[in-house]
């Protein structure tokens, strides 16, 4: 009931945030390949910020 009120944490809003714009680069990846290819690294360094957090969080 009061999970609503849960904060999310760091690694879970770089996960989501990760997930949609690997969505973005899929969507763009029809439509204009350059794009795309900045989308997705885009996503590779939020990744590489993931690996980063759960790394220290261990």
């Amino acid at each position: 009931m009061f999970g609503i009120f849960k904060k999310k944490s760091k690694i879970d809003s770089l996960k989501e945030k990760y997930q949609k714009l690997q969505h973005e680069s899929y969507k763009l990846s029809t439509v204009n390949r350059t794009e795309s290819d900045k989308k997705l690294a885009e996503a590779e360094e939020v990744y590489e910020e993931i690996k980063a957090l759960e790394k220290e969080k261990e």
